[in-house]
């Protein structure tokens, strides 16, 4: 429920910052200028948040208020720029076509069709990130890096 709360803060801040830019201009735009006027800052937004911010901080504003921090397997370290990139740029192809294997997979009928075979990362473990990436709570990776720090060895 926390990813999803997340997700949803995520999308909030994002159209709340690119109205607020846009709005002054949007009135004497026209249509096809509008659009632009919105999507280029909403990428921008999306971009800064889900690669620069989490590279900085370990997780997006959605992410950071909901306690929920982005880590690398199987180290539980933090995630490099470049996996961040490629996990953003996956994340605009596979979310825009999600309506699209809904609907394949209602009009073939039950278990048929995958909805998706790209998300699972060829494990067949439902939503494993294809990059090698998880979102775990904030206190969990504190609990789980206080408990290997107890059982490391002591070095000299």
């Amino acid at each position: 429920m926390r990813r999803y709360l997340a997700v949803g803060l995520d999308c909030y801040l994002c159209l709340v910052t690119v109205g607020l830019l846009a709005r002054p201009y949007v009135d004497t735009a026209g249509v096809t200028e509008a659009a632009g006027l919105l999507l280029g800052p909403a990428l921008a937004f999306s971009f800064l948040n889900h690669v620069v911010l989490t590279a900085l901080t370990g997780a997006g504003a959605g992410k950071l208020i909901m306690g929920i921090r982005v880590v690398r397997l199987p180290d539980a370290g933090r995630p490099g720029p470049w996996s961040l990139l490629l996990r953003w740029l996956y994340g605009l192809c596979w979310l825009p076509l999600q309506p699209w294997y809904g609907l394949r997979s209602l009009l073939s009928g039950p278990g048929v069709l995958p909805r998706t075979s790209l998300w699972n990362g060829g494990n067949g473990e439902p939503h494993t990130d294809p990059l090698g990436l998880r979102q775990v709570r904030h206190s969990d990776l504190t609990a789980h890096r206080a408990a290997v720090a107890a059982t490391a060895p002591a070095h000299r």
